[in-house]
């Protein structure tokens, strides 16, 4: 695999690839000075490493670097067009050739079969793995291969990093466009560091699509309106750490009542096109968890929200969508009934069966009486208040205990005086 190109038919954002740790943006966590991961490369001493994060935050670029650095014999593969022989030749050179740093870009992009196969040689060390991924790793990797590598997450790229990324392909007259004229206005250049969502690769292939135009067309400057026509659209990261992340972020949002918040998570759903039914589950879920019989409507209409979603389907699915999770933001909050169910299953699963009291037992068949089953049952409408008491089971442990939020607070006056007798 040809890992570097030099030459001005490189796509922009190849030639402007870091060529030492010095010209490398952002990810100070792990290549500040003094940091290990930098004293390892440094050094050449680079162990089973995976390097995890979003695109275009310079995870192949850190493996060119590697790869320039290091005195080992450097393989190349990308998990979207190799294949398990593939990795076989690899490792059969690598046993040839000493010591061997093999580069997987994607490697989350490896079925389990695959890097299984790469296990036996990272283990006995006769390579040593790099692999790029923008899954995590803890999902996406075999726990075996995951568990014998190190791990370093990068971040998206800070404004600052990426404006200056496109400074640097301004004005670098041998891989960038220095000395070619090219007029970028301070807004155009902020508008692009903005919009690109830390992803540097993005940012200078935008900056490069705008050069283009401006070559071809004669335009005097590359200006905001140009920036817009060249992004045109905003497009969501949105992976499966962000499925698990973002969901998580609307949940605890409704349940903490910040509606600001429960807007916002949504709408990043909506629009990266996260499955409407997915969330409308969630929903329904929250309305009983976090908010139970402190408001009793709101489980009704987080279920009729599901409904409406499951009819209409998108783009207008949105709007019930958010009247559910607007109503269960604002609720009041209980989770008395999540806590009863989970106290009485502990019961269940961790002390002797309570048996069921002989007058609760079905007496519906023929010898029931014979049993003794349903003898002695009071039946609760013939009693005043349409209640009597008796022993419904006969552990008497406490399972539910309810606040004093909303309509819960009813039930918590109510208990209180039945249980008081």
């Amino acid at each position: 695999m040809e890992l570097f190109k030099s030459d001005r038919t490189a796509p922009l954002a190849w030639r402007m690839q870091p060529q030492d740790l010095d010209e490398f943006s952002g990810q100070s966590h792990i290549l500040g000075h003094g940091k290990p991961l930098r004293e390892a490369i440094e050094r050449d001493s680079i162990v089973s490493l995976i390097l995890y994060g979003p695109p275009g935050t310079g995870k192949t670029a850190l493996a060119h670097i590697i790869a320039r650095k290091t005195k080992a014999f450097f393989v190349a593969l990308n998990a979207v067009t190799s294949g398990v022989g593939d990795i076989k030749e690899a490792l059969k050179g690598a046993r040839h050739s000493g010591r061997t740093l093999l580069f997987i870009d994607e490697i989350h992009r490896f079925n389990k079969l695959q890097q299984d196969a790469l296990l036996p040689d990272v283990e006995n060390g006769t390579v040593t793995l790099i692999g790029a991924s923008t899954q995590n790793p803890f999902f996406s990797i075999i726990p075996a291969l995951s568990s014998r590598s190190m791990i370093f997450q990068l971040f998206p790229l800070s404004e600052a990093d990426i404006r200056g990324l496109l400074e640097r392909a301004l004005a670098d007259s041998e891989k960038g466009y220095g000395g070619a004229g090219i007029k970028m206005e301070p807004e155009a250049l902020d508008y692009i560091a903005s919009i690109s969502e830390g992803d540097a690769r993005k940012a200078l292939n935008t900056l490069e699509m705008g050069v283009f135009i401006i070559t071809s067309t004669g335009r005097p400057s590359y200006d905001m309106q140009l920036a817009k026509e060249v992004l045109q659209q905003k497009s969501l990261y949105y992976s499966e750490d962000e499925h698990y992340d973002t969901i998580s972020a609307f949940i605890k949002s409704m349940r903490g009542g910040d509606v600001d918040a429960v807007l916002y998570w949504l709408a990043k759903m909506v629009e990266a096109g996260e499955d409407p039914l997915f969330i409308a589950r969630r929903i329904v879920i929250c309305a009983s968890e976090d908010v139970g019989n402190a408001d009793p409507a709101a489980l009704q209409l987080a279920v009729s929200a599901f409904h409406a979603v499951e009819s209409i389907g998108m783009p207008e699915g949105r709007i019930p969508l958010s009247q559910a999770a607007i109503y269960i933001a604002m609720a009041p909050k209980s989770n008395a009934s999540y806590k009863g169910i989970e106290n009485a299953l502990a019961s269940v699963r961790e002390e002797r069966l309570s048996p069921v009291p002989a007058q609760l037992k079905s007496a519906n068949y023929k010898g029931a009486e014979r049993l003794g089953a349903g003898k002695g049952y009071k039946y609760p409408h013939d009693y005043k208040g349409h209640h009597v008491e008796q022993q419904y089971v006969i552990n008497n442990k406490k399972y539910f205990f309810p606040s004093d939020e909303g309509y819960e607070k009813i039930f918590r006056e109510r208990l209180q005086k039945r249980r008081s007798r």
